[in-house]
């Protein structure tokens, strides 16, 4: 932490070009690790070739698209709004952009190896803001973390990046997240895992002398509604539709659709029993390792115990044909159901059950429909099956709906979260601790930066990007016009 905090001093100054160059070459050092990388990642973390060749793209692109943001300069929101000497009182010169806040320590997420892990989003984005990066590697993939490391190492070298710019470190024990999270160079944190995890993390980071920002994904359960025109319009290819989303990746996504709410009618039951049949048909998978596999059955096995909940359907596919059947990995796709007042009145309903489950409820009327979306707690996403008809008819459920989300989806599915700018991966708690910040994105680079204003400055002692001349062609709001001209 102390390699990290004199690092900042000098890359803090360095130009936003710097930053993105040494992004672009963590890309490329990415690449050049080659199928070793791939061929660890699968034996540490059971998920297929295919998968992890795709999460390695995307992680690539992530470091080159938020290489280019960085260079743009956009997220800075450089702000200028010079003098008028002739107001009473005279007003004076205020230019105002975001400059970073400091170290950054990153915890590795179990369920991307790659796109949330040792060189994901966070860790670009730390890097775009002007922050060193501290990784907490997940002991899942201590293997892989390690691989991905020393190609940041390497790109930090050939970079000539101060020393302590990027540390890697290992460890089981709370203690060493504690430890991190509580170093008084530590400036912010993000995280992305369970609930428990990331609270923790928010807790202890508020109880520090200079508590500082965390910006934790603990998961969701991303409601989907589906509204009676659309429903008996489309029940059979929703019903296909969701059996893909709910067992995508054995259903270990913070997307996963674990919660469907409709209203009683002939199209919800044939959407249950079609969906249903479909999920019978889906091989049960290996997850990502015994832990969370064991975690899923548990949880799995909580909330079909309920009360009032029933059992729809379960995987027919028999263990053998899985791979690794032994392993002590392998998630069961299952589908249960409930009543829309069992929902609102048991809370173990409302909980996350990380794997390839989901449970159907069914609201007696609309108004139970929307009580529903008003008692749910806070989501990376919500999605509405609707027609525009059902849409204009229920004001009501649309804006409760609206009120619990970050991402609202219409007619779509909640598993795949695009990389671009106008993405938001996160929402209200517990979805995440801070729900107006996103860590899929280049608006995600603005989680580790703070503003400044500087009255009265100079131009020869401003920073580049607020200087008249604007040399480095950024985009400026300059007396409140967007721009990217001169200051006259």
């Amino acid at each position: 932490m102390n390699e990290a905090w004199n690092a900042f001093h000098v890359y803090r100054k360095l130009s936003l070009k710097q930053r993105a160059d040494f992004m672009r070459n963590i890309a490329i050092e990415l690449e050049n690790c080659g199928d070793v990388l791939i061929k660890v990642a699968m034996n540490e973390t059971n998920l297929p070739e295919a998968r992890l060749r795709g999460e390695r793209a995307r992680t690539i692109f992530q470091l080159n698209s938020y290489a280019q943001a960085c260079e743009e300069g956009t997220w800075l929101e450089a702000r200028i709004d010079t003098a008028n000497p002739d107001k009473v009182p005279p007003k004076p010169d205020i230019r105002k952009m975001l400059i970073p806040l400091g170290p950054v320590v990153v915890f590795g997420a179990s369920n991307f190896p790659f796109a949330y892990s040792t060189a994901g989003g966070d860790t670009a984005c730390g890097f775009a803001a002007g922050c060193p990066v501290i990784i907490k590697c997940h002991p899942a993939h201590a293997e892989t973390s390690t691989i991905v490391a020393d190609a940041i190492f390497k790109a930090a070298t050939k970079c000539n990046m101060p020393k302590g710019i990027f540390a890697h470190v290992y460890g089981t024990s709370f203690e060493v997240g504690k430890a991190l999270v509580m170093h008084p160079h530590t400036k912010a944190v993000g995280f992305t895992g369970s609930y428990i995890g990331g609270k923790q993390l928010f807790d202890w980071a508020n109880q520090r002398k200079e508590p500082i920002p965390v910006f934790s994904e603990m998961g969701s359960i991303n409601p989907v509604f589906l509204l009676p025109e659309k429903l008996n319009a489309s029940s059979k290819d929703i019903a296909a539709m969701y059996a893909g989303s709910i067992t995508l990746g054995v259903g270990q996504f913070c997307t996963n659709p674990g919660l469907i709410i409709g209203i009683e009618s002939e199209a919800l039951q044939s959407f249950i029993h079609d969906l249903g049949k479909a999920i019978q048909q889906i091989a049960p998978g290996p997850m990502l390792h015994p832990g969370i596999a064991k975690a899923y059955k548990e949880k799995r096995e909580t909330a079909l115990m309920q009360e009032e909940v029933h059992l729809v359907a379960e995987s027919e596919q028999t263990l053998s044909a899985v791979s690794n059947p032994d392993s002590g990995s392998t998630g069961m796709p299952t589908i249960a159901t409930a009543t829309g007042q069992a929902f609102l009145n048991n809370p173990v309903l409302h909980q996350e059950v990380f794997g390839p489950y989901s449970i159907v409820i069914r609201c007696k009327d609309i108004n139970e429909m929307t009580e529903v979306a008003k008692h749910l707690e806070g989501q990376l996403t919500s999605t509405l099956m609707a027609t525009d008809n059902d849409i204009l008819n229920n004001d009501d459920l649309i804006e409760a709906v609206k009120n619990i989300c970050g991402r609202f989806i219409i007619n779509g599915v909640p598993t795949g979260v695009e990389v671009c700018l106008s993405m938001h991966h996160g929402g209200p708690f517990p979805a995440t601790t801070d729900s107006r910040f996103t860590s899929v994105g280049a608006d995600g680079i603005k989680r580790f930066a703070r503003p400044i204003a500087f009255q009265n400055w100079s131009n020869s002692l401003l920073p580049d990007e607020l200087k008249n001349e604007n040399p480095l062609g950024i985009w400026r709001t300059i007396n409140n016009l967007l721009t990217q001209e001169k200051v006259n």
